[in-house]
């Protein structure tokens, strides 16, 4: 079954991914450090903006496809993978630039896991019946 929508948003999702992960090598190149950080706190935050995207667009997506393989709303879809990259996409630019607590980075983690519980309960609900 094509799942158009969740398409559209993967595809969105894994060019941030690659965006994120492309900051890490030159900086490894720059800094001689091929294994963790090296306590360097610009390559901690760029590991880090790449793992944190990583841990939390998979699960994301797989209940985005899921919702729309259960036939889940056209408006619910694009409002739980909208709010999905609006939440990558802020938290991003927050890590971008300090590691330190911002509103950008909090409100970039509320809407991810907003994302992740629509996802989850949209899933619950439209699996049961209900």
């Amino acid at each position: 079954m094509p799942l158009p929508v969740t398409a559209v948003y993967a595809g969105l999702a894994g060019l941030l991914l690659i965006l994120f992960a492309m900051r890490v090598p030159p900086l490894r190149m720059k800094l001689r450090q091929s294994l963790g950080d090296g306590g360097n706190a610009v390559l901690q935050r760029a590991t880090r903006l790449h793992g944190n995207a990583a841990e939390h667009i998979p699960i994301a997506l797989i209940l985005l496809g899921l919702v729309e393989g259960l036939g889940g709303a056209p408006w619910l879809l694009h409002l739980v993978g909208g709010t999905l990259l609006l939440g990558r996409l802020l938290h991003g630019a927050a890590l971008w630039r300090t590691g330190g607590p911002s509103l950008l980075r909090f409100a970039g983690m509320v809407l991810t896991f907003t994302s992740q519980l629509a996802g989850a309960i949209a899933c619950l609900v439209l699996g049961l019946g209900v």
